[in-house]
């Protein structure tokens, strides 16, 4: 692999904020739809479902996707490939290690208490129960929840890892160029996820279990390391302007097929499963491919703000879902109405996640745990 330099992508960085930042009120709606989540609001509707699921095929997709493009630009200023896996490994493991031991705990005491009959307050909780390695009221504990994406994006790193230090050939990327710089762009991926959706997993789930969540997997992995090949490859960044349209038509396409099913209501019949599976993989790749064309044709320019946002923004996604929880556990007992209720949400998480970014920020022995560069290394990049 050519080690040299990647440029900084600008309009891939607005598209990880923008990514995180529909994550945090795709949570916020996790509170108010019948689907499982660790608090539930008493204000639950069924239609919230429909703008959930305009998003819900595709937005984990498109971070694996530029996590993988943030990869080989790191790769490349890095010492090798073993330099590289020690440097993600600190920025990874070490807040991962805190989230699961920190900032998970209270999502999991809420889900005990308010779904499991737990009667024990959060102290004795966390003391006494959280570590057991075992199993209370159903739940895992101690819990990755949210956090799963960190651990996935950690293994993906270790095999992207252990591919570059074996293969020493630019082979691979050449192949990448002159296979994805044509209308197979649109055709693999669609295809590849088509048999996930339609024909292997058909109405599956993840587990966000590493070691039981195959589905995710088969997904998720080729979507960083495809984003890992399109950093280096400028055919590819160009042919994905060039079928931006053609990707948000088969977005539209995919939904709106979905959102027909939801509708008619009641249990879909089996043999629908393949063609609802098919609508789903249309819209993940569409929209993924859509999104990256777009930031590389109209969203690639700097900002002063975006040096601040793109580095709130991990810190933001390890504290978002636990203030979710929280509040939503304390709005209990206040009976407001479901529009306030949501309003108050969206305001106390983006509130707490900037109090938690701020303060972090400025606090040296706090910096690697909410995944930021120490002080030193953050002088010596800059």
């Amino acid at each position: 692999m050519t080690r040299a330099p990647i440029p900084r992508h600008y309009g891939l960085d607005w598209l990880r904020v923008a990514a995180f930042a529909i994550l945090i009120v795709y949570h916020v709606g996790m509170v108010f739809v019948p689907w499982g989540f660790h608090a539930k609001s008493a204000h639950g509707a069924d239609w919230v479902v429909l703008p959930m699921l305009a998003v819900n095929a595709w937005r984990l997709s498109l971070l694996f996707v530029v996590s993988g493009y943030a990869s080989r630009a790191l790769l490349t200023r890095a010492h090798g490939p073993g330099g590289f896996l020690r440097q993600r490994s600190l920025r990874l493991l070490v807040p991962l290690a805190f989230g699961v031991a920190v900032i998970v705990p209270p999502q999991s005491w809420v889900e005990l208490v308010t779904q499991h009959g737990y009667r024990a307050g959060f102290a004795t909780f966390w003391t006494y129960d959280y570590f057991r390695f075992g199993r209370l009221g159903g739940i895992g504990l101690p819990a990755l929840n949210h956090l799963w994406f960190v651990a996935y994006l950690w293994l993906y790193t270790v095999v992207l890892a252990a591919g570059v230090a074996l293969i020493r050939t630019q082979a691979p990327q050449r192949a990448f160029d002159r296979l994805f710089a044509g209308p197979l762009l649109v055709v693999i991926p669609t295809a590849w996820l088509v048999c996930i959706h339609g024909w292997w997993f058909p109405m599956g789930y993840e587990t966000h279990d590493p070691l039981h969540d195959l589905m995710a997997h088969l997904s998720y992995l080729p979507a960083f390391l495809f984003g890992f090949a399109l950093a280096g490859s400028a055919p590819v960044l160009a042919a994905c302007v060039r079928w931006r349209w053609a990707g948000l038509a088969m977005a539209i396409l995919g939904y709106g097929f979905i959102l027909t099913v939801e509708l008619v209501g009641g249990d879909a019949p089996r043999w629908l499963y393949p063609t609802y599976g098919a609508a789903h993989a249309l819209q993940q790749w569409g929209a993924t491919l859509a999104l990256i064309g777009m930031a590389e044709r109209h969203w690639n320019r700097d900002a002063p703000a975006r040096v601040t946002l793109t580095e709130a923004v991990f810190p933001f996604y390890l504290v978002h879902q636990t203030i979710i929880v929280l509040v939503a556990y304390w709005l209990i007992p206040a009976r407001l109405a479901g529009g306030a209720e949501f309003s108050v949400l969206i305001a106390a998480t983006i509130a707490g996640c900037w109090a938690f970014y701020a303060i972090g920020r400025r606090i040296a022995i706090l910096r690697p745990l909410i995944g930021l560069r120490s002080l030193s290394s953050q002088k010596v990049a800059s």
